[in-house]
């Protein structure tokens, strides 16, 4: 458990990314907008997971890592190692978010702020800007079920980030094929770790309806078309609520 402010030197990113050519140069560009707006080294990973079209060739000159695993919390884990690895755990910041997103400009510098402030994980919103796929009712259960209040306590494997000796306490993501990022926060909290559900600007994400990790995003915005929030309908990782 850290107690203290984090004096972070260097921060790594992992965008985890399964057939993603078309939608990971959008999220690389928002990235690289962010990483400019901080003055400390910033390495971006990109984590080529069972890729078959041209996702590697999409990700440009950033770093790439590839597996086979067909499984977002392996995949953020492996990126994770590797970054950890290269960069080290002394002053390192590690955040994380997805290929079909765009982090805000101020997103590694909102997280390095919290970080100096005594956070040893910030877990972001995020938000939707193209609802075309969807019918209106979704996107008014998805603003009624997301309210941008500091203490929102949601958990977005999209807006996430931790300090590399906070992540190695509790041995980092697990490697689940979904719920890997409400996992991990579970257990830095029941570990001591402070976790800041922060209301900072939100990462803009994909509203797509084919879902390219089972139990995502894509199956949740489908099943709150379908379910009323308030009434029955249990949220999935991209709404629920933590305890502690």
């Amino acid at each position: 458990m850290t107690t203290a402010g984090h004096q972070v030197t260097r921060v790594g990113v992992v965008v985890p990314a399964h057939n993603e050519e078309e939608l990971l140069p959008r999220c690389l560009a928002a990235l690289r907008c962010a990483a400019v707006a901080v003055d400390i080294p910033v390495h971006l990973l990109v984590v080529l997971d069972a890729c078959s079209d041209r996702t590697a060739d999409a990700a440009g000159d950033a770093e790439v890592l590839a597996v086979w695993e067909r499984n977002v919390g392996a995949a953020r884990r492996a990126g994770f190692a590797h970054l950890l690895h290269e960069l080290g755990a002394d002053r390192v910041w590690l955040a994380s978010t997805d290929a079909d997103s765009q982090v805000p400009k101020g997103w590694l510098a909102d997280q390095l702020a919290h970080a100096r402030h005594g956070a040893d994980a910030v877990a972001g919103m995020v938000c939707v800007c193209d609802w075309s796929e969807h019918p209106p009712i979704t996107a008014e259960r998805f603003r009624r079920l997301h309210h941008h209040v500091i203490g929102h306590r949601h958990v977005h494997g999209a807006n996430l980030g931790i300090s590399a000796r906070s992540y190695l306490a509790v041995d980092g993501f697990p490697t689940l094929p979904a719920h890997e990022d409400v996992a991990l926060v579970t257990t830095l909290k029941r570990t001591g770790h402070r976790v800041l559900h922060a209301a900072d600007p939100p990462v803009i994400t994909s509203a797509r309806r084919r879902a390219r990790a089972t139990e995502g995003f894509a199956d949740f915005l489908i099943r709150l078309a379908e379910h009323d929030p308030g009434r029955s309908y249990v949220p999935s990782r991209h709404t629920r609520v933590l305890g502690g």
